[in-house]
């Protein structure tokens, strides 16, 4: 019967390293998942066994010194699978350990949630849009439908643990040698193996893929709002139940309007004449075209506020309103007509410049100069 370092390909002086290297490398190529071969899977026992011993520092003593990982006290007291093995599984359920209830571990596991963020226009969050949203993530395999076998076949009980899904193992502590449960190298804790994994998703139960969603995003949305789309995120492995995905929405600038809560503000410019005289100004929004009423007299810092036209309310009824902040330009570059009508306008209104310095006469100013007169 082969030594367990024959067993690996090792020296009996090989380092712990060096015989997890060559554990790694037969099992990649002895497990029943990729090799189907007669004797592979007792070999792959076999090299799972004697890792097992030889990663282990006290069994590794013994089977040095005796040829059995257990030593001379293999067979009964403190030393064997016995009578303390039942104490070792107490302890562990107080301190914390795997318990004698432990079990396998399920291949099937919820899938992770996702966020996507997307930009859209100050226009959608007034009318509200259908966003086309493209996002890969991975679903259910649609060959093994979440199986992780090729059908027609079945996982079958690990040969190793029985099903278990872990091995005992003893370890040295304060009190003696004791077991522990550790997860089993053969199945990864499954307590199966897929003697023929699906050919599609290699077992996984689930693959990537390209999905086409068409998003209804509400009207009223804003920078920052997330869309919870339960069950849209991935699916998991082993044919998981799909996470959630949340659509993170961010909201382009516009080169006319700016949203202040609900109401959107725009800036108007006119002219210094119609600013003093009122007119009405053509304003195309978001629903056509209004029109803006500019008072008489009106000046830099005005609103005018149009009811119903800003933002409709996420969680709520209504819409807030369009304010338009007048702003009034002042003329530049005047030829002399311009400038002599300017100061003729400023002489009828009592605004005088003397030496460059504006003067306002006022009303008693000028009766006494007619009354001179």
């Amino acid at each position: 019967m082969a030594s367990h370092y024959e067993t690996l390909g090792v020296s009996a002086d090989a380092s712990g390293e060096e015989i997890k290297k060559a554990y790694r490398k037969l099992a990649r190529k002895l497990h029943p998942d990729v090799n189907t071969g007669p004797e592979a899977a007792d070999q792959f026992k076999a090299v799972s066994h004697a890792y097992e011993v030889l990663s282990d520092a006290e069994k590794r003593r013994n089977y040095d010194a005796t040829g059995n990982e257990n030593g001379n006290g293999a067979q009964g007291g403190f030393g064997g699978g016995g009578g303390f093995g039942g104490f070792g599984d107490i302890f562990d359920q107080f301190f914390g350990g795997s318990g004698g209830s432990a079990g396998p571990r399920s291949r099937t596991e919820p899938g992770r949630d996702a966020l996507v963020r997307i930009q859209i226009s100050l226009e959608d969050t007034v009318k509200g849009t259908v966003y086309p949203l493209e996002l890969r993530t991975a679903v259910i395999c649609p060959l093994c439908e979440g199986s992780c076998c090729e059908p027609g076949s079945h996982p079958a009980t690990c040969d190793v643990c029985r099903g278990a899904g872990h091995v005992q193992r003893p370890v040295r502590s304060i009190l003696g040698q004791m077991m522990t449960l550790a997860e089993c190298p053969a199945c990864q804790g499954y307590g199966t193996t897929l003697p023929k994994p699906c050919p599609e998703c290699q077992g996984a139960g689930r693959v990537a893929d390209q999905l086409e969603k068409q998003l209804k995003i509400p009207a009223g949305v804003s920078s920052g709002t997330r869309i919870h789309l339960a069950g849209g995120g991935e699916a998991g492995p082993g044919g998981g139940p799909q996470g959630d995905l949340y659509v993170e929405i961010d909201v382009e600038r516009h080169p006319v309007f700016e949203r202040e809560g609900n109401d959107l503000k725009a800036v108007l410019t006119v002219p210094l004449t119609a600013a003093a005289l009122g007119t009405d100004v053509t304003l195309e929004t978001f629903d056509g075209e209004q029109t803006v009423s500019i008072k008489p007299g009106s000046e830099s810092g005005d609103a005018v506020r149009l009811e119903d036209l800003g933002v409709p309310r996420l969680r709520g009824n209504g819409r807030g309103d369009l304010v338009v902040e007048v702003r009034v330009a002042t003329p530049r570059n005047l030829d002399d007509a311009q400038r002599e009508l300017l100061e003729k306008l400023a002489e009828l209104r009592g605004e005088t410049f003397t030496e460059g310095k504006f003067e306002q006469r006022g009303l008693m100013s000028r009766l006494r100069d007619k009354l001179r007169g």
